[in-house]
């Protein structure tokens, strides 16, 4: 796995940060972290960004480029959790991991009002999921939450799962069924904490989905986004026409990479300005 963790980080790690950010190795009560900080810095608030990599692969020096940006564009420090991956650590280490950071966060004297969440694919869903864990254990919610091409139900049961084949690049349900269960071991795959299109969202905060019209997660993003619509959560969906699987990674050599991150920055900007009034 070392081999093909090394050249998913290579691959990604062509998307280079921006100028005017720092990046630095820091540790999360125990979860090892980038924290990644803009030259200059407009907010105290923070954003911690969650990865995705199916639970399988990834790694924040993967994520130079999209941290980067997020820190530049919101000038504020981003923090970029290195959380356990399967299957040598199953579910749920990965969402420990990352509640555990956003924990860390909050034992900093960071306002949960002041701390955002974004990420994409696996990440993207545990942006919806870290926040249920969170509420479970009656720890404040973060102020909002972005979530890039979430992989929101692992049972693959969306309609664009078999009609968008072929038209994401990055993804096929074969593999996704593998890497699925990878990740799950013996647990179902509607566990509330894995598919958080089952889970109880009550009471999260406002969360924007952003989906590429031809992925293969289309069918069951829009699920998820119905879904907190349903239990009342202020919710945005953004449906990109032609874009794929989590297309803001090519922000610096595709218009509609970077138009969806402003799009996220704007809704995140909002979030924290409307909630710390």
């Amino acid at each position: 796995m070392s081999d093909i963790r090394d050249a998913y980080a290579k691959m990604l790690g062509q998307n280079q940060p921006p100028a005017g950010v720092g990046f630095e190795a820091v540790d999360m009560g125990g979860v090892p972290a980038t924290l990644v900080t803009p030259d200059e810095l407009k907010t105290d608030a923070v954003l911690m960004y969650i990865h995705g990599g199916a639970y399988i692969v990834g790694r924040p020096d993967g994520y130079h480029g999209i941290g980067g940006n997020y820190a530049k564009m919101l000038g504020a420090r981003v923090y970029m959790p290195d959380y356990r991956l399967a299957p040598e650590h199953q579910f749920p280490a990965p969402i420990d991991d990352t509640l555990r950071a956003y924990e860390w966060l909050l034992e900093q004297n960071i306002a949960a009002s002041k701390i955002a969440f974004a990420g994409e694919s696996a990440g993207g869903a545990m942006v919806v999921s870290v926040m249920v864990a969170a509420k479970s254990k009656g720890l404040p919610l973060p102020a909002v939450g972005s979530s890039i091409s979430p992989w929101a139900n692992l049972e693959h049961t969306g309609a664009s799962m078999s009609n968008r084949e072929g038209l994401d690049p990055l993804n096929s349900k074969p593999v996704l069924d593998i890497l699925a269960r990878a990740f799950l071991g013996d647990t179902l795959a509607n566990h509330p904490l894995a598919s958080p299109v089952f889970a109880d969202v009550t009471g999260l905060p406002p969360i924007l989905v952003q989906i590429g019209e031809n992925e293969l997660m289309l069918s069951d993003a829009m699920r998820l986004a119905n879904h907190l619509a349903d239990n009342r959560v202020r919710v945005n969906l953004e449906v990109w026409p032609g874009m794929f699987h989590a297309w803001h990674f090519y922000a610096g050599m595709l218009a509609e990479g970077q138009q969806a991150l402003e799009s996220s920055v704007r809704f995140i900007e909002a979030a924290l300005i409307e909630v710390n009034r």
